[in-house]
């Protein structure tokens, strides 16, 4: 249980530049600080100081081709793309749009990068501290647009000296429910609560967080287990890829197995959406018959295209397909199980 926390801004710190001791200018801009604070450093100072800056020119195409480079150098995979807008999963796993390439707070003619590691600058960032006498946590956050939600909120790159996350799986709840997936994201919550006195155009780039209890022995795990890893991300692909690797999917008849008999609604609705109401359908034994609507090789060439345009409906609908081919037309099996999986 928290008593209270009190969020302080540090003012007074001026420019960063290359080289700079942030930690210095820190405890000279607030000489108030004390053990078991919290330091909430937004990143734009961390890479100003660490020299993660791209040279740009001031205006004209130049200056977007330029961006556009420094964006294809921080992206690991492009996520969504619509309008001027692209997400991009980073070289860290931060999924974000531009790849958190900042133009804002600096001269004109350059923009500045993400810290190349976060967890390794809070962590030489709380050593600088920590040579000055002073046993603080400090969290590197950055501005996030979040899925579904209007807004930016900040949230928490990198971490040293506390805990990324507080877990409560295991506890029981006031009413005796068990918690079995509860984790709090603290580190970006005190981010997140910390812009409060920041904001954007104060020039206020670090907040302390006075009040909260740490108890991460060293420096911690830092920020990166935060990051869902692809394994766990049931939201991997942005619209455009997911399109694509359907389209691919259905090119090359794959797809996961099915794990039940089909839903005839399902069946009809791909029966629609490919045009082939012709079709014999035997639901009971998971078979759908097309036969060529005439003689001759045209009517055959039609007859393939109208099962491969169904196959990919079909797979649409989660029922991946058999094919089987005679001299009367095409059989398409619902495969189910293992089944599905043996299917050539």
């Amino acid at each position: 249980m928290i008593d209270g926390l009190e969020i302080l801004p540090v003012r007074g710190i001026g420019d960063v530049t290359a080289g700079d001791d942030l930690a210095g200018l820190i405890t000279g801009a607030a000489p108030w600080l004390a053990d078991g604070d919290v330091l909430v450093v937004t990143s734009k100072i961390v890479s100003k100081a660490e020299g993660r800056l791209v040279e740009v020119p001031a205006d004209g195409p130049e200056r977007e081709e330029a961006r556009q480079r420094a964006l294809a150098g921080e992206t690991a995979r492009v996520v969504a793309r619509r309008g001027n807008t692209t997400i991009v999963e980073t070289h860290h796993g931060f999924v974000m749009a531009a790849a958190g390439i900042d133009a804002s707070n600096v001269d004109k003619t350059h923009l500045v990068l993400l810290p190349r590691d976060p967890d390794a600058s809070a962590r030489r960032l709380r050593a600088g501290f920590r040579a000055r006498g002073l046993d603080v946590a400090v969290i590197v956050s950055d501005t996030m647009g979040r899925a579904w939600r209007n807004g930016l909120t900040d949230v928490a790159l990198g971490a040293a000296g506390i805990d990324a996350l507080l877990d409560h799986r295991g506890q029981v709840d006031p009413y005796g429910n068990e918690l079995s997936l509860t984790q709090m994201a603290v580190i970006d919550e005190l981010s997140a609560a910390a812009e409060l006195v920041k904001g954007k155009c104060d020039r206020v780039p670090v907040a302390v967080v006075r009040g909260y209890p740490r108890t991460t022995p060293g420096d911690g795990p830092g920020a990166s287990v935060l990051v869902r890893d692809s394994a766990g991300d049931m939201f991997r692909w942005g619209t455009a890829e997911a399109r694509a690797l359907g389209l691919r999917e259905a090119a090359l008849g794959e797809h996961p197995a099915a794990e039940a008999a089909p839903d005839p609604a399902a069946v009809h609705r791909a029966l629609a959406t490919a045009g082939v109401p012709a079709a014999e359908l035997d639901l009971a034994a998971g078979t759908i018959r097309l036969r060529p609507a005439g003689t001759g090789p045209a009517a055959l060439i039609r007859a393939g295209a109208d099962a491969q345009r169904l196959r990919a409906a079909l797979l649409a609908e989660d029922i991946p397909t058999g094919l089987a081919i005679d001299d009367e037309g095409v059989t398409l099996t619902c495969r189910s199980g293992n089944e599905a999986e043996a299917a050539t």
